[in-house]
């Protein structure tokens, strides 16, 4: 490896980490904000919490490290350029092409363990945090209390509910004031218990409610003889709410989506839907064979009743013909064909699936080269855009990217177009754009004067013009 090659890797790694770290905490932090949703008011272990957490983590690595790449190489080379030692190297006779060779070999050392990681780390990560949350789903909220209404409060003994009515509740300290309970957990037995105020809270094992009541009294039928009442008041009274919360239970789960698959199960799988839809056709066709041959009596079954004598094949003519008439025979086939249709598009949709997930796979991975690609030429044409320049053409770039990704993803759902297409127009367009970039380096003066915004925007105004004027001008 040259001095120039490694003075060139070193001054891209730490752009790269800088940028792939605040990315990866910004993005994994809008991730834990939604996950919180699924995950607050169920009294979950703290260690449950943390796994669906580190879980969610590798979907948002999957996406940031292709992102890293686009703003660590626009960056690194701008300020070269800035500092003159692009013009320096040109003048030591290194060719400008010659500078962005050692960054797209790192671009390639990025697409393969991008792709190792979306093949093998990912889908693991997305099965196992989709049992996990299925689970989670399988538990009820522990306890949600509206203000002024009667809240009906499943019990898990099986005997009968609570219902409990609250005028104020404080989220932050679980205080309540004028809490009424109707207790029906007990059978025969039905208590009604007042109170001014109270706190909640659940026992260390997250399936009962603990209600410490103050200044309060209890009314109580049916404890004793036919007709008794009770009436018992209290200053501070501490009220179980039994089987309220669910013991959580991981639930696992073998079945997988096409983004809990890697490239191996998902191409297996492609294939099993196409065999599954020649089937379908096989079967079609031998329906409809079928059909015509008993419309117009021909086939096995016609050739072993004329085997048996004219007589008899008169005789079951006759009775065939009354028992499948010819509207019957259309009306078999057309409700036939219907359903292998339906089956023959739900399979042919789900083989798209698989190999939209398997084109995307790829698509990601490969975005690190041709991220290298137009990342160094913009970065040394324009040096004085700075910071801002890196944002904006990031920005640009990245999201056209996702957007065509996730309007190619939904063209090949709904059958528009292949896969192969609808996934690799955006890199096959970028990767057109980077070449022509690239093949220009040699023509500019890398040079830090009138580099700015400015040149972009002239430079933008003089395309814009050959373009209107080719136009205009006459076949």
């Amino acid at each position: 490896m040259t001095i120039l090659t490694r003075y060139l890797i070193r001054s891209h790694v730490g752009p790269f980490l800088f940028t792939f770290s605040l990315l990866t905490g910004l993005l994994f932090l809008n991730t834990v904000t939604r996950l919180l949703q699924d995950l607050v008011g169920k009294g979950l272990p703290g260690e449950v919490i943390l796994e669906a957490l580190v879980l969610s983590f590798p979907h948002t690595v999957a996406l940031t490290l292709p992102m890293a790449v686009l703003p660590a190489v626009l960056y690194t080379f701008s300020e070269l350029a800035t500092a003159s030692e692009v013009v320096a190297m040109s003048g030591s006779g290194v060719q400008p092409r010659r500078l962005f060779l050692p960054v797209l070999l790192l671009g390639v050392v990025l697409s393969g363990i991008t792709y190792t990681f979306n093949d093998r780390i990912l889908p693991e990560a997305n099965h196992q945090l989709k049992n996990l949350r299925n689970s989670i789903r399988q538990k009820s909220p522990t306890f949600q209390l509206r203000e002024r209404v009667v809240n009906l409060i499943e019990a898990g003994n099986g005997l009968g509910p609570y219902y409990m009515r609250v005028d104020n509740i404080d989220p932050m300290s679980n205080e309540l004031t004028d809490v009424v309970i109707y207790d029906m957990s007990q059978q025969g037995v039905r208590r009604t218990t007042y109170a001014e105020r109270g706190n909640m809270q659940l026992d260390a094992a997250f399936t009962d409610l603990q209600l410490r009541l103050h200044k309060g009294h209890t009314y109580e039928v049916g404890s004793g003889d036919i007709g008794s009442f009770q009436q018992t008041g209290f200053e501070q009274q501490l009220y179980m709410l039994r089987g309220v919360g669910d013991v959580f239970e991981d639930l696992g789960d073998n079945q997988r989506s096409d983004r809990e698959m890697s490239v191996a199960l998902l191409r297996d799988s492609a294939a099993a839907k196409r065999l599954a839809i020649d089937s379908i056709r096989e079967e079609s066709r031998a329906n409809a064979v079928g059909a015509v041959q008993r419309a117009l009596g021909r086939g096995p079954a016609s050739d072993s009743v004329r085997s048996a004598g004219p007589g008899f094949a008169k005789t079951m003519a006759l009775s065939q013909g009354s028992q499948l008439a010819p509207d019957e025979i259309t009306r078999t086939v057309s409700v036939t064909a219907r359903t292998n249709n339906a089956r023959f598009e739900a399979l042919r949709k789900r083989a798209n699936q698989y190999g939209v997930e398997i084109h995307k796979k790829l698509v990601i991975a490969t975005a690190c080269m041709v991220f290298v690609l137009i990342g160094v030429p913009v970065g040394i044409r324009f040096p004085r855009g700075g910071v801002s320049m890196v944002i904006v053409v990031s920005a640009v770039v990245i999201g056209v990217y996702q957007y065509g990704l996730t309007t190619g993803e939904d063209w090949a759902d709904r059958d528009l177009a292949a896969p192969f297409w609808t996934m690799w127009a955006p890199s096959l367009i970028f990767l057109v754009v980077g070449i022509l970039l690239v093949s220009r380096m040699g023509r500019w003066t890398a040079t830090a004067r009138e580099s700015g915004w400015r040149e972009i925007w002239t430079a933008a105004r003089a395309l814009a013009g050959r373009v209107l004027r080719r136009r205009r001008s006459p076949a």
